[in-house]
């Protein structure tokens, strides 16, 4: 091997293919096929960089057919080479092989041989279908959307805030936590009236995996003025359904000042800036899902970027749900938690159009949101999509002492008088929403089982690799 050719990627090389044909190139990657006959064998490369492959032909006069043997499906190879304008269909340039190195040989067990595998199928190999044109295409967009994130708020002139993974504090107040100790599970100390003593344990006190960083994130706001978090959040619902995992990341922006109309404008601006980016920066790989998977992908992304989200109060929203005349398996009725077929009725059916919507019964939200003059609702907003239903939920938070004391009281919430100070000492309308990534990657890429969107999905009875 010539150690002055440096290597470069098949995107590279494909992208650049013009400029580089008759020059020399190193390539690296693993083997997708490999055909040909007694003259010549056609080897299809990918080395994760793109979509596409990367042809390599070896001439049989320079090769022989037991230097050769070893390149299976699923073997690493290395190849120099000229890079040549290609003569068959499917790619504009070849690489007519000159030098081969084998890295690594996969035998005839390797379970990604070249045939359909189902998506349930390749769940039970998380650690190897990374290697497959769908989820290189998935974890592809993957990267670019968070990357558009961190983009979109840094510009605005948002601080990245890093909010803690172990807490004390139940952020949505509904329980679903996973605990972190260390005493001895086997035998758990305890006080006299048998409940877990934990003055042993590491925190000398229940500690738990965060289910939401937004509580923190207020605080990061009320000092920075515009903060947005990052993270991994664990929750420990007993959900099999195909939108939920128990270990997923959040995207909590909290902004000071901002009241809900400011706050459904960023939701709105935040969420067409990612899709956009993704169109953008993501052809191929979107491409792909859209022909392979979901023929009305590319369609349905523009739609959302292309049209206005509609603003609909929780109670205008119920009353075109009564009046639809369509039979729900879920009942409509105010005070509902609206089900994600109601959701999409509005979306795909009703408005034809994305649609937040706001002012929710404050018995079915969470304790921190302000209330409206009615006192019946809530000053909330979720963004509400195609084929998904929900990607958004937020508030303007309540800015008042009482009030939020008030609340906090009637639902029993103690302990949580750090959160409280912040209305204490130089209260300020503040305003907020998180977003699920895994639901964003899962509307962006049209798959349809939240499992198949994150590398190593967690869920009940499921915590492999």
């Amino acid at each position: 091997m010539d150690k002055e050719i440096r290597r470069k990627s098949i995107a590279t090389i494909l992208a650049d293919g013009s400029e580089l044909v008759g020059k020399k190139v190193d390539v690296k990657g693993w083997v997708r096929t490999r055909r040909g006959n007694k003259n010549v064998q056609f080897v299809a490369l990918n080395d994760g960089s793109t979509i596409n492959n990367l042809q390599i032909v070896f001439d049989l006069s320079r090769f022989s057919e037991e230097e050769l043997k070893p390149i299976t499906t699923g073997s690493s190879i290395h190849v120099q080479g000229t890079l040549v304008a290609s003569q068959g269909k499917g790619q504009s340039v070849e690489v007519q092989a000159e030098e081969l190195e084998i890295y690594g040989t996969a035998p005839s067990d390797y379970p990604l041989q070249k045939k359909g595998h189902t998506l349930e199928f390749l769940r039970e190999k998380a650690h190897l279908r990374p290697r497959t044109n769908t989820f290189g295409a998935v974890l592809r967009i993957r990267h670019a959307l968070a990357y558009a994130i961190h983009k979109f708020f840094n510009d605005k002139g948002f601080y990245y805030f890093n909010s803690p993974l172990i807490t004390a504090s139940d952020a949505e107040g509904a329980g679903a936590q996973f605990q972190v100790t260390t005493l001895p599970l086997n035998e758990l100390p305890l006080t006299e009236d048998g409940k877990v003593d934990y003055t042993d344990d590491f925190f000398g006190k229940m500690a738990c995996l965060t289910v939401s960083g937004q509580l923190e994130g207020e605080l990061g706001a009320t000092a920075l003025g515009l903060i947005y978090t990052f993270g991994p959040t664990f929750r420990a619902e007993n959900s099999n359904t195909p939108r939920h995992l128990s270990e997923f990341w959040m995207v909590e922006p909290e902004m000071a000042f901002y009241e809900i109309e400011d706050n459904m404008e960023l939701a709105e601006e935040f969420i067409k800036y990612c899709i956009n980016y993704a169109l953008e920066h993501c052809k191929d790989d979107i491409q792909f899902l859209n022909d392979h998977f979901d023929k009305g992908l590319i369609d349905r992304l523009n739609f959302v970027v292309s049209n206005d989200f509609v603003r609909l109060p929780y109670t205008e929203g119920v009353k075109i749900l009564e009046e639809s005349g369509k039979k729900f398996e879920f009942p409509v009725f105010w005070g509902a938690d609206l089900a994600s077929e109601h959701e999409r009725y509005l979306v795909e059916e009703h408005f034809k159009k994305p649609v937040i919507l706001t002012d929710y019964p404050k018995e079915i939200k969470a304790f921190y949101m302000k209330l409206n003059d009615d006192g019946k609702t809530v000053r909330a907003m979720d963004v509400l999509f195609p084929k998904i239903g929900e990607i958004i939920g937020g508030s303007q938070r309540e800015e008042n002492y009482e009030k939020l004391l008030g609340r906090m009281n009637e639902l029993g919430l103690e302990g949580m008088d750090w959160y409280l100070d912040t209305r204490k000492y130089g209260t300020v309308p503040h305003s907020g929403f998180g977003l699920g990534f895994e639901r964003l990657v899962l509307f962006v890429t049209g798959m349809q089982n939240i499992r198949d969107v994150i590398p190593f999905p967690r869920y009940p009875k499921n915590c492999e690799y």
